[in-house]
């Protein structure tokens, strides 16, 4: 049987295709991009150095914060830059809530270092102190001694020996201590913590004394502050200070009596659960601005500096009636007449919202 002839071409196998050098180059450019693009991203975030105002600044945390709300506040104000990447490291790296306290923020700490100072009360390095005007010397005191913050030296003296160790001239602490937000060293004593308000409260009362307007009914300046004291009382608002200081002081330069409702309270000390009676306003104390004559002997609350230079600066109306107007605010009149149609217009708003 003759041989089939062999054929005398080769089978050729398949050859892989060269892998393209071009495309693993390009991929390693990209990934190098995207690297770089990361980390900018984090550089300019996380280590970008924190705002600071000169070679220091106080940072306040208030109880409540949280530092999803501190980040979206430095965005806001364009302090810092991607919001959302700090967060993020918040998130997974600080495990742990936003501490309140004051923290002193030095020039050169980056925004990451920042954010884990805030994370550890005990980091805090200073303590803040608020004070708000109208409330009482006796609250302020509580404030302090509730404070673990400030070390307490004087606070549970007898009021005579108190002011004493303050070296204050005054019988009566009520009024003599400015309200604001303070800062002081974490154990700053009590004793240096009061003197500050006082010197400060002193000098709002000293300079808008020399600067206060002629012919006031006051013997003194401590009678301004008496006056001031009342003023921040009646009105939450800057714009009706010098309004409700007008309508006090035209009263008792024609012998009317004061008539305001704060001083009762302030007179019925802890007596008063909330309500004045009709009994109250006839119950006679020194504060009872319905039965005695002229100012009461002391102030009864810490006046603002504003107050005190509405004391000073009473408007020029003629105004010697006001009432609420159950809108906010307060409506002032010069005559009885129009005084009650003002007080039935508030009876009528005040029905209109209980229904």
């Amino acid at each position: 049987m003759p041989k089939q002839p062999t054929s005398t071409k080769s089978k050729k196998k398949p050859t892989a295709k060269p892998r393209s050098r071009f495309s693993v180059k390009a991929l390693l450019i990209v990934m190098s991009v995207f690297v770089l693009l990361i980390l900018s991203i984090l550089w300019a975030s996380l280590f970008k150095n924190y705002p600071v105002e000169g070679k220091k600044q106080v940072l306040v945390i208030s109880s409540g914060d949280t530092y999803s709300k501190f980040i979206d506040h430095l965005s806001k104000e364009n302090k810092i830059n991607f919001p959302i990447i700090l967060k993020l490291y918040q998130k997974f790296m600080i495990h742990d809530s936003l501490k309140a306290g004051v923290y002193e923020v030095n020039k050169g700490m980056s925004v990451r270092q920042v954010l884990d100072m805030l994370s550890d009360a005990e980091n805090a390095q200073m303590n803040r102190i608020l004070v708000i005007e109208g409330t009482t010397f006796k609250q302020l005191l509580q404030n302090l001694k509730k404070d673990p913050n400030v070390s307490k030296t004087i606070l549970d003296l007898p009021q005579d020996q108190l002011l004493k160790a303050l070296d204050i001239p005054y019988s009566h602490p009520e009024g003599l201590f400015a309200p604001d937000t303070y800062f002081f060293a974490k154990g700053e004593t009590d004793k240096k913590i009061l003197t500050d308000l006082y010197r400060r409260q002193m000098k709002s009362l000293d300079e808008a004394w020399a600067k206060k307007v002629p012919n006031l009914p006051y013997n003194d300046k401590y009678q301004a502050l008496i006056m001031a004291s009342i003023i921040e009382k009646e009105t939450s608002l800057d714009s009706e200070l010098e309004q409700v200081s007008g309508v006090f002081v035209r009263r008792l330069k024609i012998g009317m009596r004061l008539q305001t409702d704060p001083t009762v309270i302030y007179g019925m000390g802890d007596n008063y659960k909330g309500n004045i009676t009709r009994n109250d306003l006839r119950t006679a104390t020194p504060y009872n601005t319905y039965t005695i004559n002229g100012l009461p002997p002391t102030p009864i609350a810490l006046p603002s500096k504003k107050a005190i230079e509405a004391a000073m600066h009473p408007d020029e109306a003629k105004n010697i009636y006001f009432v609420a107007t159950g809108n906010g605010g307060h409506k002032f009149t010069a005559s009885l007449e129009d005084h009650n149609r003002a007080v039935q217009e508030y009876l009528t708003a005040l029905r209109a919202k209980q229904k």
